[in-house]
């Protein structure tokens, strides 16, 4: 049996903070995410509906966990105590995924129209 290779990346959580988020956060955390997807370090991310509440959104980076973390608390609503970040590594079976470059809204009026 030929050896198993693996693709590496970072899953990134956002949970739930204590201060409410507002527009003006909104829009800044659209604008960080969509930096960091242009930049091709965020391959895949979006908002979670879980029904406790906790967790807000997920993202799926190509750098090392401490890396993502880093740059997810670079998001002005992180450091606004909006959301706080969880990361962990995930491994899956070399090419059993892949990542197309999308467009990803800088802000509110980019997903309202």
């Amino acid at each position: 049996m030929p050896e198993l290779s693996f693709d590496e990346f970072t899953i990134s959580l956002l949970v739930s903070g204590a201060r409410p988020n507002d527009a003006r956060l909104q829009d800044a955390h659209l604008a960080h995410l969509a930096h960091l997807h242009k930049s091709g370090v965020l391959l895949a991310g979006g908002p979670l509906s879980d029904p406790a509440g906790e967790l807000r959104g997920l993202s799926i980076l190509n750098v090392p966990p401490d890396e993502a973390r880093r740059l997810k608390e670079e998001d002005e609503a992180v450091r606004a105590g909006v959301f706080s970040v969880r990361v962990m590594p995930w491994m899956i079976p070399a090419g059993a995924v892949s990542f197309t470059p999308t467009f990803f809204p800088r802000s509110m009026k980019d997903v309202t129209g």
